[in-house]
């Protein structure tokens, strides 16, 4: 993980004013993060797809068992997923809720939303596919929210909400493994090192309009090393199930391409706090030496047979492991709460030896 780069953007990450619980973290004073928001796909989609006509969805037992009294809530994971570690270690709020979802409350609007819708990608063909919210809909979600927010704060301090809050970015691991590897569509057009171009050039694109709107801290998480997630060894990694280093190798292209985008941007956009989020190694030790994190398992997740059982795969005649606190995935996509609190750790361990 590039230490600079959590070191730049937990930097500008302090105490929350409109806070409804108190955060675990010490961060610098004289900054406010009044919300928290997301954009991309399922890592952080919080229910945005129970609200639409796609087979990408989760809301259905077993996925949330361990959050809100086991009641599914959209979240693909068996309880809550980075925008809610993430806006509860901040101090901003327990969970972050879908902007979609018919029940939020106008009290929820200062505090941050996810527009994320899983299936989504960089690539505008990866939504459509599979029918989720691409990134171009997020962005007219958002333009709506903004209006709303304002409505409900004033002018003045909805464009102080929008100017401070920690927006998160994450996409591209479905443009990956699903629309070019394992479907195949973007293959036939395009070979890997101009694919990854158009990943790039569309997430820059996406990055300018989120700032035109007001974004100006802005954390892009790269794409994680896809060839080892429990469904991509399985259809990529021949009988023993080994990582597919071809897909990682791409990850990896798109990440160092990313980077140096992000790099670009924040000489252009003044104001601006653009960090690249290299997910990609923390994920991959944790996924190579899980007992280092207090995992045991982490070839497969833990609901079915844990190769290849994800969405609608993933259901209440598929069963469950015993105990999900040992796996590092929760389905053969998903990380576990556990784990993804374990990659939060990561960072936030960095974050303060660096202060030192």
């Amino acid at each position: 993980m590039r230490r600079n780069s959590w070191s730049c953007w937990f930097g500008v990450i302090v105490y929350v004013m409109m806070s409804c619980c108190e955060g675990r973290v010490n961060l610098p004073p004289n900054v406010t993060v009044p919300a928290v928001y997301a954009f991309g796909d399922s890592i952080v989609d919080q229910g945005a797809n129970n609200h639409v006509a796609t087979l990408v969805k989760c809301n259905f037992p077993p996925y949330g068992k361990d959050l809100n009294g086991a009641v599914p809530t959209g979240r693909f994971s068996n309880g809550k997923t980075p925008p809610d570690i993430i806006a509860e270690e901040l101090g901003v709020k327990e969970l972050i809720p879908a902007y979609l979802d018919p029940n939020l409350k106008p009290q929820d609007l200062p505090t941050g939303v996810s527009f994320a819708s899983g299936g989504c990608g960089f690539d505008p063909q990866t939504a459509q596919i599979v029918s989720a919210i691409s990134l171009s809909d997020q962005l007219k979600h958002f333009k709506e929210y903004i209006g709303k927010l304002k409505a409900a704060v004033g002018e003045e301090k909805g464009n102080f909400i929008l100017a401070n809050s920690l927006y998160l970015v994450v996409a591209g691991s479905d443009d990956l493994a699903n629309t070019y590897f394992t479907i195949g569509l973007r293959r036939k057009q395009y070979d890997i090192a101009s694919y990854t171009d158009l990943m790039v050039s569309s997430a820059s694109n996406f990055i300018q309009e989120l700032y035109k709107l007001g974004a100006r801290r802005i954390a892009v998480f790269g794409t994680p090393p896809i060839g080892c997630l429990p469904a991509q060894r399985t259809l990529a990694g021949g009988i023993a199930r080994m990582c597919s280093e071809e897909e990682n190798q791409a990850a990896q292209m798109v990440n160092e391409k990313l980077s140096l985008e992000l790099a670009s941007l924040a000489k252009s956009l003044p104001q601006s706090k653009l960090v690249y989020v290299n997910i990609y190694d923390p994920l991959l030790d944790l996924i190579q030496q899980p007992q280092n994190h207090g995992f045991e398992v982490s070839d497969k997740g833990c609901c079915g047979t844990g190769n290849i059982e994800v969405v609608i795969l993933c259901n209440k005649l598929s069963g469950t492991c015993s105990d999900d606190s040992k796996y590092v995935f929760w389905d053969s996509y998903h990380p576990t709460e556990r784990a993804y609190r374990a990659l939060v750790d990561l960072v936030l361990h960095k974050y303060i030896k660096s202060l030192e």
